[in-house]
């Protein structure tokens, strides 16, 4: 089936944000086994693997729809020297990602691929549940302050 040009080219686009995504939240899950975070890392590397399904998804998607997957390009990494900054990082590209598959999601609409658009909100919920498990991690800190928090992230 050959599909929306434009939108094989958004899925590209969405494809190279959960590429760096993978890679944002495995250095950041490796970082914090290095340090003893164990908890924290296992949080990181079940968000990566939900990333790298996302693009599995994209990937599928992709070709169904007549089109190349472009693997070679990423989106920005931003890579945090400390937990708190690691943890920013991450939310800020969730953000992004809720933002793009958002504007995903009314092109297919706008394109009449429903089964598209059907896979993109799937995904979205997950970047939804990403933010939220994100933005809890800042609220803990917060709260009850870095080095508290991080007591309760040894294993």
């Amino acid at each position: 089936m050959q599909g929306s040009l434009k939108l094989i080219g958004m899925l590209n686009a969405l494809l190279a944000d959960e590429l760096a995504a993978i890679n944002q939240y495995i250095v950041h899950a490796e970082m914090c086994e290095d340090w003893g975070y164990g908890k924290l890392h296992e949080g990181f590397e079940k968000r990566a693997l939900d990333e790298m399904r996302h693009a599995e998804k994209l990937i599928g998607r992709i070709l169904f729809l007549g089109g190349t997957p472009i693997v070679s390009n990423l989106s920005n990494i931003q890579i945090g020297n400390e937990i708190p900054k690691q943890i920013e990082y991450d939310r800020a590209a969730e953000e992004g990602a809720i933002k793009a598959y958002n504007e995903a999601i009314a092109l297919a609409a706008e394109e009449r691929d429903n089964a598209t658009r059907d896979i993109l909100v799937q995904i979205l919920n997950d970047e939804d549940r990403h933010m939220d498990e994100l933005e809890e991690l800042l609220d803990q800190i917060e709260q009850m302050g870095l080095p508290f928090f991080l007591t309760t992230q040894v294993e």
